[in-house]
């Protein structure tokens, strides 16, 4: 938790800082546009991002989640469904040391796969183009593992949204059975699963649904996740394993 107290006073500082210094100069045409540049422009965690090179500020909703329940671990198997742009794989090849970073720790494996490109990652082994929902991928990740069972699947994935309110729900849900229905295929005996979702009135059956398989399941938010965002995140720990 120090690391995330740290990072914590840090956007602390950069929001003041940001907020005075920087300010959208021109609106645009596109109301909505010219909000979410606002918003970037005044999130320190942003700031953060670019200063850790992280791809994207959701790398410090994983750290925070990580740094409260330790689900990543130096020789852990790792993977990151729809990783793209891949800031989630960043930190998990840290955490699971990787790229070898840690010589005295043990070496982890971080797969990430997404149907859009992903630039390489170092430490990583990269499935671009690939849909983990597809027979063939989940073929080409058991070829990665060569045997091995993932010790950790995570997913910062959404859908892209319609507008449609109780639609966009929907579908976010049945983007989280996807992920946890491969995690469960794919997982060792004691694994973890960490999706993210939006706040509705499924939540609860889903819930009951992953304690089929998770012994320990709760319901988490970032302090990082912004204030205004439905997002939260379910977290299952323990898998039970299945009988084959």
């Amino acid at each position: 938790m120090k690391n995330f107290r740290f990072i914590q006073q840090r956007a602390f500082t950069l929001s003041h800082t940001i907020h005075k210094k920087v300010q959208p100069s021109v609106k645009t045409k596109n109301s909505s546009s010219y909000e979410w540049l606002s918003r970037q422009l005044s999130d320190p965690f942003v700031e953060l991002a670019k200063r850790h090179n992280y791809r994207c500020r959701s790398a410090f909703k994983l750290i925070e989640i990580d740094d409260k329940f330790r689900i990543l671990q130096p020789g852990h198997v790792v993977i990151d469904c729809g990783a793209a742009p891949g800031s989630w794989t960043q930190v998990a090849v840290q955490r699971v040391n990787a790229d070898s970073a840690l010589k005295d720790r043990l070496q982890g494996t971080v797969l990430a796969i997404d149907r859009q490109p992903i630039y390489p990652i170092t430490g990583a082994t990269v499935l671009g183009n690939s849909d983990f929902t597809n027979p063939k991928s989940l073929e080409n990740v058991l070829n990665v593992l060569q045997g091995r069972r993932a010790n950790a699947v995570i997913s910062d994935m959404a859908p892209n949204t319609t507008g449609i309110r109780e639609l966009d729900k929907e579908n976010i849900i049945q983007l989280c059975y996807a992920a946890i229905r491969f995690a469960v295929m794919i997982s060792d005996k004691g694994a973890s699963v960490l999706v993210k979702l939006w706040q509705c009135g499924q939540i609860k059956t889903l819930e009951s649904d992953v304690r089929k398989f998770y012994d320990n399941v709760r319901f988490f938010k970032p302090n990082s996740s912004r204030s205004d965002s439905a997002e939260i995140f379910l977290l299952g720990r323990d898998f039970k394993g299945i009988k084959t």
